[in-house]
């Protein structure tokens, strides 16, 4: 029984697949995301009397070389007979400055993006696609074999560690949020983020510090 959703959403078909071709995300696979929408309808009923989602925060973040990331978390929350379940939690990203090839390019639908993305990361904790996800045992925040993947070290992990300890104990970001982070970036250490990570996380943890002051 505890599985029975669980597969009814586990095989995404074949219409709904798109091979990613280039960029980190090469040799990936892309699910339409109004597939998505179509499982959790089929499943629940319309969205806002079956399912719906909250937004629960929204804000941008500094990273290298002028490029600015938008983040969205959600709650979503799927109707089971006559009661709803507990919040299913997902954060997602898009760019917002991207550095190309011609330059800077800002976009204006990334929190939009950012959104679909969160709804995805909610639908797989109820194994929406999960075959996908499955077999090839990756995320989109994995680095491809072929690509070499220098990383902090020691020293910038101690200032990290040492700036989640303080606005910690300050109150300004949750006690969690340090595992939270190195769960969403896909490493287990701070020690293993590599400089573009690491900028992003010491952006967002000096934005937090200089809101206080």
């Amino acid at each position: 029984m505890s599985l029975d959703l669980y597969n009814k959403f586990r095989v995404v078909p074949k219409e709904a697949q798109k091979p990613i071709g280039g960029g980190r995300l090469k040799g990936m696979t892309d699910i339409n995301p109004m597939w998505r929408i179509k499982a959790l309808t089929e499943q629940f009923g319309a969205v806002g009397q079956g399912w719906y989602y909250d937004i629960t925060n929204k804000w941008i973040v500094e990273g290298a070389n002028g490029e600015q990331v938008a983040f969205v978390d959600i709650n979503l929350f799927v109707k089971f007979g006559e009661e709803w379940s507990k919040p299913i939690q997902g954060t997602g990203g898009s760019s917002f400055v991207a550095k190309e090839k011609s330059g800077l390019y800002t976009s204006d639908e990334c929190f939009k993006m950012a959104l679909t993305d969160a709804i995805s990361v909610s639908c797989k904790a109820l194994g929406v696609g999960a075959d996908i996800y499955y077999s090839a045992d990756r995320t989109k925040y994995s680095v491809a074999p072929e690509t070499s993947r220098e990383t902090i070290g020691q020293a910038k992990a101690e200032t990290l560690s040492k700036l989640f300890t303080e606005l910690a104990e300050k109150k300004l970001i949750k006690p969690t949020d340090r595992n939270s982070t190195m769960k969403k970036l896909g490493v287990t250490k701070l020690a293993d983020l590599t400089e573009e990570q690491y900028g992003v996380v010491l952006n967002w943890l000096k934005k937090h510090e200089s809101d206080s002051k």
